[in-house]
């Protein structure tokens, strides 16, 4: 199944092109605009001179494929990045798959996300690139940076006046279970669940893939 490829680089590296043309090629809103209902509009209409109907069943393999992007749209990460964590999440005592979510979950573009700290995580994780946040005190610009139990994400005074982030912040937002916030600061109580992720995810296909 080609995935966009004329937007992605010979390293597989992440994805520039048009997001809701990504989204209608997964055929699932990823989180990746702030318009949810201009996506589900346009999510029925698959990219191709067909639509959804021109598109064959896939294989097992392209079933596997398929979850892995979605995994690495989501979380806006690279495939070497993505390898990497999965390497990692392999060695853990818990569940491959469960363990490869809980890393992604910590990200810190990530946890400012899901604090609703900003719109996408595109918009986080430049957030955290141009130093608006600090961890246990100290200043933090890498967004791929895994938060641990009793770490402190806190935001500068300056960035809650950033329109967007202003904006982002009037929404409510259900809370993951593993944190806790209060003023512009975020505490990691405990590691994520799988419940915690709420995105329709099948880890599961994910694994098998790079067990292949």
């Amino acid at each position: 199944m080609a995935l966009a490829q004329e937007r992605l680089d010979t390293n597989m590296a992440r994805y520039i092109g048009p997001k809701q043309r990504l989204q209608r090629q997964i055929g699932e809103d990823l989180g990746l605009k702030t318009n949810a209902l201009k996506t589900a509009r346009r999510l029925a209409n698959r990219p191709g001179q067909h639509g959804a109907k021109g598109h064959r069943k896939l294989s097992n393999y392209g079933e596997q494929l398929k979850e892995k992007q979605k995994l690495k749209y989501i979380y806006g990460i690279l495939e070497k990045q993505l390898h990497a964590i999965y390497e990692k999440a392999s060695k853990n005592p818990a569940a491959t798959g469960t363990a490869m979510l809980s890393f992604l979950e910590r990200r810190i573009d990530n946890v400012v996300y899901r604090l609703g700290w900003a719109p996408t995580r595109a918009a986080a994780r430049q957030l955290v690139n141009h130093d608006h946040f600090t961890v246990n005190g100290k200043k933090m610009n890498i967004p791929s940076y895994q938060l641990k139990v009793g770490d402190v994400l806190t935001m500068k005074a300056k960035t809650a006046k950033i329109p967007a982030v202003a904006e982002a912040m009037k929404q409510e937002v259900k809370l993951p279970s593993w944190l806790e916030a209060k003023n512009g600061a975020a505490h990691v109580s405990k590691l994520p669940n799988r419940e915690d992720v709420t995105e329709k995810i099948n880890e599961q296909l994910i694994v098998e893939y790079y067990n292949r």
